[in-house]
């Protein structure tokens, strides 16, 4: 079995709370365990906060500038993957890890704390030339998990 989710959220604060909210409550109810599903949501609300404050495109066609993101969650067997998608200008990283931010920065963590909590991190672009942070991490259980995807 497995179970994903996507969501269009408006590029808002008040956003990020209700994806990191969603990806907790479907881990509770699979049975992950609450380490992971706590690793994973941390990660999960710096994606959507980069989104937020990022993510915005330029109008196209004489259209609004994007307001909007994705975020989409897939439990697969032993692994889940997030990917959070935006129009915004994308990232100037080409493929590096991400630069150490000074201890004192109130910017630019958000990236290195996500390769951190998770196992794998890609950083691109969409289809449509936004910003796309996709990350994996490996699943493990609770004993008593009703929903275990093995």
């Amino acid at each position: 079995m497995s179970i994903w989710w996507s969501l269009h959220l408006r590029r808002e604060a008040a956003s990020v709370p209700l994806a990191r909210r969603l990806l907790l409550g479907t881990m509770e109810t699979a049975g992950v365990d609450p380490d992971v599903s706590y690793d994973l949501s941390v990660a999960l609300t710096e994606a959507c906060a980069n989104a937020v404050e990022h993510g915005g495109g330029p109008a196209r066609r004489g259209g609004p500038a994007s307001e909007a993101y994705r975020v989409t969650a897939y439990l697969d067997g032993e692994t889940c993957r997030i990917e959070v998608a935006d129009s915004g200008p994308g990232f100037q990283r080409g493929g590096a890890p991400a630069p150490p931010a000074a201890d004192d920065a109130e910017n630019g963590r958000g990236l290195r704390l996500i390769e951190e909590l998770a196992d794998h991190v890609h950083v691109g672009r969409t289809g449509r030339g936004g910003a796309l942070v996709s990350f994996d991490k490996l699943l493990k259980w609770r004993p008593d998990a009703p929903l275990a995807l093995t």
